[in-house]
């Protein structure tokens, strides 16, 4: 543990700086966990129980990448999908003109030209209302000339999986869990009531009019029944650091050159995005000290995972930022400061 007493100054530190109410951070190769790092306490109000290494947390966007793009990744290795294959394939509403063209590999790339972010929870509410709706959203730009990280392509992405399975995405990540990591690690869509002690509330919720505790922060994830494919998910940094290690050891996996795809650079002009993943650039929340192969996510919520294959290492930084309100400041800076941190405590093990 003392082996990484830089990345434990930056956590203490953001957590002194109410940056977020406390986190955990795990630390990992392919091959095993090197370090957890717990601090600060899952709210500010007084009394409140301290963070441990076992605190869950509502994963916000990195439900994109644990839970969405190896649901997406395992159809297309079972030839169930085909990344190429139109949208319109399986969303029959999806067939105006304009938007023939986009296929699944777009919304995984986020370069379909749907919109960032819609308020579709405002008014709608159920998977058909949703997938009405953003069928027909109006195109931004024309499909694959650009990238615009949207939530609505993903929704949109989650509907397809759906369709082309033939079954809810939330059973289709369960059966990936259950065959993939360790199926008793807390990870999966709609928590039960027994884990709500272990879960760090996020924000005081306007909208709903409650303090949000093993409820999906998201409004759309919400107004989809809290199972959508850009959020939902809620997870310990050990059963994320478990995704991580499966994620690795894919694609390092020469016989399922899929996985590899999936979080290799695409040709998006200006565009770092892989399919579902981000990559590496020194603007990047991983800081400056990963390799250019690097791949990773954030949440919205203050969750993080970012994977380096090259240096064969990752780090999970969990954390809610948002509670008690989404209009706090610093996690910008806190990010790429503490995976330097660890690159630097690395370095000295």
């Amino acid at each position: 543990m003392s082996g990484f007493a830089r990345t434990r100054r930056v956590l203490e530190s953001a957590v002194d700086a109410r940056v977020f109410p406390g986190a955990v951070v795990e630390v990992g190769t392919g091959a095993r966990v090197l370090t957890r790092l717990a601090a600060g306490r899952l709210s500010y109000e007084p009394g409140s129980a301290e963070v441990t290494p076992e605190t869950i947390y509502d994963l916000a966007s990195l439900t994109k990448v644990v839970a969405t793009a190896p649901v997406a990744a395992d159809l297309v290795a079972r030839q169930v999908i085909r990344l190429d294959a139109p949208v319109h394939d399986l969303i029959t509403c999806w067939a105006v003109s304009d938007r023939r063209p986009v296929t699944l590999r777009h919304l995984l790339e986020h370069a379909s030209g749907l919109p960032a972010h819609q308020r579709y929870y405002e008014r709608l509410e159920g998977r058909a209302a949703f997938e009405e709706a953003i069928c027909l959203e109006p195109l931004e730009y024309p499909p694959g000339t650009r990238s615009v990280y949207s939530d609505a392509g993903f929704i949109l992405l989650g509907l397809a999986l759906e369709h082309a399975a033939e079954r809810p995405l939330d059973a289709l990540f369960d059966a990936w869990r259950a065959a993939a990591i360790d199926e008793a690690l807390p990870l999966r869509f709609l928590p039960p009531r027994d884990w709500h002690a272990r879960i760090a509330p996020t924000e005081v919720d306007v909208w709903r009019g409650r303090l949000l505790v093993g409820e999906v922060h998201d409004e759309n994830a919400a107004a989809l029944g809290g199972v959508a494919a850009h959020a939902g998910l809620f997870g310990s940094a050990a059963a994320v650091g478990a995704c991580a290690r499966w994620w690795m050891r894919a694609v390092a996996d020469e016989a399922r050159p899929v996985y590899r795809e999936f979080v290799t650079r695409g040709h998006v002009p200006d565009s770092s995005r892989a399919l579902a993943w981000d990559t590496m650039l020194p603007t990047s929340s991983c800081g400056t000290r990963m390799s250019p192969t690097a791949f990773g996510h954030t949440g919205f919520t203050g969750t993080s995972l970012w994977i380096d294959p090259v240096q064969d290492y990752y780090v999970v930084f969990l954390s809610n930022r948002v509670h008690p309100s989404r209009a706090g400041d610093g996690m910008a800076r806190v990010r790429p400061a503490l995976h330097d941190a660890v690159a630097g405590d690395l370095a000295h093990i």
